[in-house]
């Protein structure tokens, strides 16, 4: 009854606000302009310009590791995250790294499109040729030779819960790698691939390391029958195996580094993990500007931990440069979690940040 009773408030509580402020109309002004989307869909490579200026001379391999598992459960589609995979090639490739990606069957791999994520850099890595051609044709992980690479960075996607834990390929390589010192790096549900991880001494590359990945509550807000579909939640098979399970705030970035072992919790940690392997290599990390959607994030993260008059100086201060859609998103995701006060909060901050730009 208490549980029917809440839902029934948090119903009402959306309904009241939502319609207050326009309803459908006020949802729909968040949004940018098709005109927007439109530009943001013909971006190339070459209009990047944190990728394509001051280019340092060329440092060496990264491999990037992309799942081959393209369903789950009753053929629900999956695979590897688009924006995982794209945002960090280019921070790589801006550094001057050559990236590599492979997959435990080769070729093409099946891909996630998160359309409300997706940025410049997204759809500049969809209209590159030479990308798409690296994409298509990945390599088989049996080819991969470790010594021809500096780090490896396994690609978040839920298809990696399926192929990734128990790839003797992945264990070989990671292995190889990690015990030559160079850097092991992945997010989201990317380290599915370390659990099984066995080091020549006979110890877990997993034990009593920090990491991050994609949480518990993460993974069951989204896909409340989660337990049924994958093997296991990765937070509890990490905890298992003997980490130190670093978790951040739900759907914000959170990335662990432990010596060369660099970890993310979910898509909006993968600019700070690729720039945090980028520092770890010996490299200060390329001048980037940061996106919308990291604007969005500081202003979410600044009202869990300072509350919302602080998100509101921040959101005054450049209110341009902030992603409205995300905030929009939290504010619903917060009334499905039952936060009703922070739920409203975030919906006023969203609401304040459409009058903003407004102007």
């Amino acid at each position: 009854m208490l549980k029917k009773t809440i839902i029934v408030l948090t119903s009402i509580t959306i309904l009241l606000y939502v319609s207050f402020s326009g309803a459908k109309v006020w949802l729909t002004s968040l949004l940018p302009e098709k005109a927007h989307f439109e530009a943001l869909k013909k971006t190339q490579t070459q209009d990047l310009t944190y990728v394509t200026k001051n280019q340092p001379e060329y440092r060496g391999k990264i491999l990037a590791v992309v799942t081959s598992v393209g369903t789950m459960g009753e053929d629900k589609a999956t695979g590897y995250e688009h924006t995982e995979l794209a945002r960090a090639y280019y921070v790589f490739v801006a550094n001057g790294f050559e990236v590599d990606i492979a997959s435990p069957k080769g070729g093409k791999s099946p891909v996630v499109y998160d359309n409300e994520d997706m940025g410049r850099f997204d759809y500049a890595f969809l209209n590159d040729l030479k990308i798409q051609e690296k994409v298509e044709h990945s390599i088989p992980l049996a080819d991969i030779n470790p010594q021809d690479y500096e780090a490896v960075y396994f690609v978040g996607g839920k298809g990696t819960m399926f192929d990734f834990p128990d790839n003797k390929d992945i264990q070989r390589i990671t292995k190889a790698l990690y015990q030559e010192n160079k850097v092991i790096s992945a997010v989201c549900h990317g380290p599915a691939a370390l659990v099984n991880v066995t080091l020549d001494d006979g110890s877990s590359l997993l034990a009593n390391k920090k990491v991050s990945a994609f949480t518990n509550v993460e993974e069951l807000t989204l896909i409340p029958d989660a337990k049924e579909i994958f093997p296991f939640l990765l937070e509890d098979k990490l905890v298992e195996q003997g980490v130190q399970f670093q978790s951040g705030m739900t759907y914000l970035e959170q990335v662990s580094q432990d010596g060369k072992l660099i970890t993310g919790q979910n898509p909006w940690s993968v600019w700070r993990m690729a720039e945090m392997v980028i520092a770890e290599l010996g490299y200060t990390p390329k001048p980037r500007v940061r996106t919308p959607e990291e604007h969005a994030v500081d202003v979410l993260a600044t009202y869990r931990t300072h509350g919302i008059e602080a998100a509101r100086r921040l959101i005054r201060e450049q209110p341009h440069a902030i992603q409205k859609i995300l905030i929009v998103m939290h504010g619903v995701m917060a009334f499905m979690q039952f936060e009703l006060g922070a739920g409203i909060d975030i919906l006023k901050l969203a609401n304040e940040l459409k009058h903003l730009t407004a102007k």
